[in-house]
């Protein structure tokens, strides 16, 4: 890219402190404005070595400057696509916000996605991740997607089965091209079912609908529960800089699941079909005494233990530095590793 004069969506020496929801300070050496697969191709002949593919920047922890390229994907449009007996078939573009498409989606009467309200983040970065809450899960009403492949310079289709999803996972991540940009997610297709059951066995969400008394709740009206539990639980990352959960939810063989049990009777813990356990991550984390403990400028928040906050002006040092402590002491005390969800770039 140096060789040659920028495209005019390309900013050199880019200023990234208000790109990611932790607000650290961090800076670029290219950022690029994508908003049409067309510019991906353009630059797909003059990519740097690093490269890193920037979403809604709720998933990021800058450890300091980037010296590559980030490609922020602002790629807009949803629209119903195709509908049958069976389901509404919902297509967005990768840079629509997550949350707005959920409620989109709920106000034309298409529900499946409600569970999911709240979620920071954008459109394309859902099925990297395989976002997922209160019981469901992005690969449950995903179709396919389409992503643009930077080496070849050609567009390409995903369906179901070569996402490769897991907990937190997908063909993304495994094979890390959410890292170096070799593919670029462009666009989503949901299938959002007709014979739609609500997914409330969640304790939270349960016991909200229970004091909204609603026993036969419709989709909006989980939808509303998810946003409250959400707000009470969780801050605003406006007003305390915040990446979310910070720590994935540990998946445990059966027989150190029962090994935690057996110590610690209230551990809350799920059933997964192959067979392990996962365990609630905040509640290793409170446990261990860090619910509501700073380090510094970040600290772990009182609400909820697993979301880490930027309690001002703090630098990704300082973040990396709590993780490593929290990691540690649920180490010494549970003797379960912790996995940071955010990408540390």
């Amino acid at each position: 890219m140096r060789a040659q004069p920028l495209p005019d969506f390309v900013t050199a020496d880019a200023d990234l402190a208000g790109r990611t929801t932790l607000a650290l300070p961090g800076r670029a050496a290219y950022l690029a404005e994508i908003s049409s697969s067309r510019q991906l191709r353009q630059l797909a002949g003059s990519l740097p070595p690093r490269r890193f593919v920037l979403g809604g920047g709720s998933n990021v922890v800058l450890s300091g400057d980037f010296d590559g390229l980030l490609l922020h994907m602002a790629i807009a449009g949803r629209e119903l696509v195709g509908e049958d007996a069976e389901a509404w078939y919902v297509r967005a573009g990768a840079g629509e916000n997550w949350h707005r498409l959920v409620l989109w989606t709920l106000a034309n009467g298409w529900p499946g996605l409600e569970n999911l309200a709240l979620i920071p983040g954008t459109v394309g970065a859902a099925p990297i991740q395989n976002i997922g809450a209160y019981g469901l899960e992005i690969a449950d009403r995903f179709l396919s997607l389409e992503a643009f492949d930077m080496d070849r310079g050609t567009s390409l289709q995903l369906a179901h089965a070569a996402c490769r999803f897991a907990y937190r996972d997908s063909v993304f991540k495994q094979q890390g091209w959410h890292l170096d940009a070799r593919r670029v997610v462009t666009s989503v297709t949901f299938r959002l079912p007709k014979e739609w059951q609500a997914l409330t066995a969640y304790a939270d969400l349960a016991a909200e609908l229970d004091r909204r008394q609603l026993s036969r709740p419709d989709a909006r009206q989980v939808a509303d529960a998810v946003i409250a539990v959400r707000r009470r639980k969780l801050p605003d990352p406006a007003m305390l800089p915040n990446a979310g959960s910070f720590f994935q939810n540990p998946v445990v063989s059966a027989e150190v699941g029962e090994r935690l049990r057996r110590s610690c009777p209230d551990l809350p813990c799920y059933a997964q079909p192959d067979g392990r356990l996962k365990i609630a991550a905040g509640w290793l984390i409170e446990q261990s005494g860090w619910k509501g403990r700073n380090l510094g400028r970040v600290g772990m928040y009182e609400r909820q233990a697993l979301v880490l906050v930027n309690r001002g002006s703090a630098l990704g040092t300082e973040v990396m530095a709590l993780a490593r402590a929290v990691q540690d002491a649920v180490r010494q005390r549970f003797a379960v590793e912790l996995t940071p969800e955010p990408v540390i770039l």
